[in-house]
């Protein structure tokens, strides 16, 4: 890993530098790439890092937002009954990411105006959830689903946001470790950088990362999904032939 980021910086290094071929404004603000587009997860998977590294034309902020597979979410309110809990109202939300990092040089308040937050949806609070079913149609009563949604998936880890992670380097260099936990989502990620000056959004670069299950998990998992009826079948023999051997063994003891 170490011969692949020298590699990166010198590369870097090299694009940064001035050249009589290339004109100044055929130069994009902001470069960046990841050192690896496919992330594999397998039976031993407990998490993984990814080297994210780009260059600048100059000085800036860099903000970095990496988005995993939207996805449908049901949040439910408990409500109690008699002595036991049942779940009450419930809001189906729409085009969840289910993985959701924002990374920056420097506090997003101090760098960015609300409005910008809310155009690129930068920022817990500035994510477009759409509601499919709302209890109501007043924004004040869905809110408190919408509280609950991110404070549960930042509790599991997969909504993150933090501040200084992003080390600026020599040469208009900049890096960052994205880190994923071992109950990643698999599916196709985007990871956006954004350069900011003077409060505004100047430059931005998409790059996909892959997550996908390898091995004889992914295996398992596809036939469980493409074929579940039979997948259900087998694993009740399976359970029924340990039983009956358990069984037999300690009959004999």
């Amino acid at each position: 890993m170490s011969r692949l980021r020298l590699c990166c910086l010198l590369f870097f290094i090299l694009l940064s530098a001035p050249s009589g071929v290339c004109h100044a404004n055929r130069q994009q603000p902001v470069v960046a790439d990841l050192s690896k587009h496919l992330v594999a997860i397998n039976a031993g998977f407990s998490g993984t890092d990814v080297l994210l590294f780009g260059a600048t034309d100059g000085p800036g902020d860099i903000v970095l937002v990496v988005r995993g597979p939207p996805q449908q979410q049901v949040i439910r309110r408990k409500t109690k009954s008699g002595p036991i809990w049942i779940n009450g109202e419930s809001v189906v939300f729409d085009s969840v990411p289910a993985f959701y990092l924002v990374a920056s040089s420097a506090p997003l308040e101090e760098i960015l105006p609300d409005s910008v937050r809310q155009l690129h949806q930068i920022g817990l609070s500035y994510l477009n959830l759409e509601v499919l079913d709302p209890v109501s149609e007043d924004a004040h009563v869905t809110e408190p689903f919408r509280q609950a949604l991110v404070r549960l998936k930042a509790q599991r880890g997969v909504y993150v946001t933090t501040v200084g992670t992003i080390d600026h380097m020599a040469n208009r260099l900049f890096r960052s470790e994205l880190q994923f936990p071992s109950n990643v989502p698999t599916g196709t990620y985007m990871v956006e950088v954004y350069l900011v000056r003077d409060r505004r959004v100047v430059s931005a670069e998409i790059t996909p990362l892959s997550i996908s299950r390898a091995g004889l998990g992914a295996e398992i998992f596809l036939f469980a999904h493409d074929h579940a009826v039979l997948y259900g079948v087998l694993a009740i023999l399976a359970a029924a032939s340990a039983g009956w051997f358990a069984a037999l063994v300690f009959r004999r003891n």
